[in-house]
C-alpha cells in the first residue's frame, strides 16, 4: 500500500511541474504589427496553410555577423526558453560562400549595437568535408566577437555539427541562464551545443531577432518564449 501511494505522489508531482510550465510559455505572435525588420527584407506569407515570416538578408549589408533581423516588438528577455522553427533555402543568386544562414539574434539592446547570436549553416549539415560539416552550428556574440573571432582565439569551441539540411524546418530550443546558453534541435534530449561565458555577460536583457545572413531565403514560424521568473 505504501508504495503505491508513494507512486501516485510523484505522478502528481510531474503533473503539475508540466501544466505550470505550459501557463509561463507565451506564444508570440509573427504577424506585421508585432515585427520589425532591421537592415532585412520581411514578408509573411502562407504555404500549405501555415504562416511563416520570410526574411532576406540587405544588400546593402556586405559584412557577415551583422544585426540583420526582424525584431519582435515591445519585447525584453533575458533568461529562460526559446522556442521556433526555421528553415534556410539558398537564394537563386547566392554566392559560394553562402550556407542558408538561419538562427535567433536575443539580448538585443535599444539600438542594436550589441547582441547575442546563435545560428545554423543548413548546407554544412551535408557537405562533404569534414572541416564544413564540424561547422554547421555557431554561436557569436555582436559586435566583437563575431565567428572569425572565434576561430583565431577559440577554435572549435564556439560552432559544432548537427544534422540538418536546407530547406527543411529544424526546430531550435535555446535555453538560457546567465552567461551560459544551451542548444537543442529537433526535440533532442541533450544539447547540440553548449555556450559557457556569453560575451556579453549574465546581467543583460533585450529583444530577440529572427536573424539571416548572405545568400539565405529563411523562413520563421511558432515562437514560444518562457521566460524564467
Amino acid at each position: 500500500m505504501k508504495k503505491t501511494i508513494i507512486a501516485t505522489v510523484i505522478f502528481l508531482t510531474t503533473t503539475c511541474t508540466g501544466f505550470i510550465n505550459s501557463i509561463n510559455a507565451q506564444v508570440i505572435s509573427l504577424n506585421k504589427d508585432n515585427l520589425v525588420p532591421h537592415l532585412v527584407e520581411m514578408s509573411i506569407e502562407k504555404r500549405n496553410g501555415k504562416e511563416m515570416v520570410r526574411v532576406v538578408k540587405s544588400r546593402l549589408v556586405i559584412e557577415a555577423d551583422e544585426p540583420t533581423y526582424v525584431k519582435i516588438k515591445d519585447f525584453d528577455f533575458q533568461d529562460g526558453t526559446i522556442e521556433l522553427k526555421v528553415m534556410g533555402k539558398l537564394l537563386p543568386n547566392a554566392s559560394d560562400s553562402a550556407r542558408a544562414f538561419i538562427g535567433l539574434s536575443f539580448r538585443i539592446n535599444n539600438d542594436d549595437s550589441k547582441f547575442e547570436n546563435i545560428y545554423l549553416r543548413p548546407t554544412n549539415g551535408i557537405a562533404m568535408n569534414q572541416i564544413r560539416r564540424n561547422r554547421s552550428v555557431q554561436y557569436f556574440s555582436y559586435p566583437d566577437f563575431k565567428f572569425f573571432h572565434s576561430r583565431k582565439t577559440n577554435p572549435g569551441e564556439f560552432e559544432t555539427y548537427a544534422d540538418i539540411a536546407p530547406g527543411e524546418w529544424i526546430k531550435m530550443k535555446i535555453v538560457v541562464k546567465g552567461a551560459n546558453a544551451k542548444l537543442y534541435l529537433n526535440d533532442s534530449k541533450n544539447p547540440n551545443m553548449i555556450v559557457n561565458n556569453m560575451k556579453m555577460g549574465a546581467d543583460q536583457t533585450g529583444a530577440l531577432g529572427l536573424w539571416v545572413d548572405i545568400g539565405t531565403e529563411g523562413f520563421f514560424s511558432d515562437l514560444i518564449v518562457t521566460k524564467n521568473k
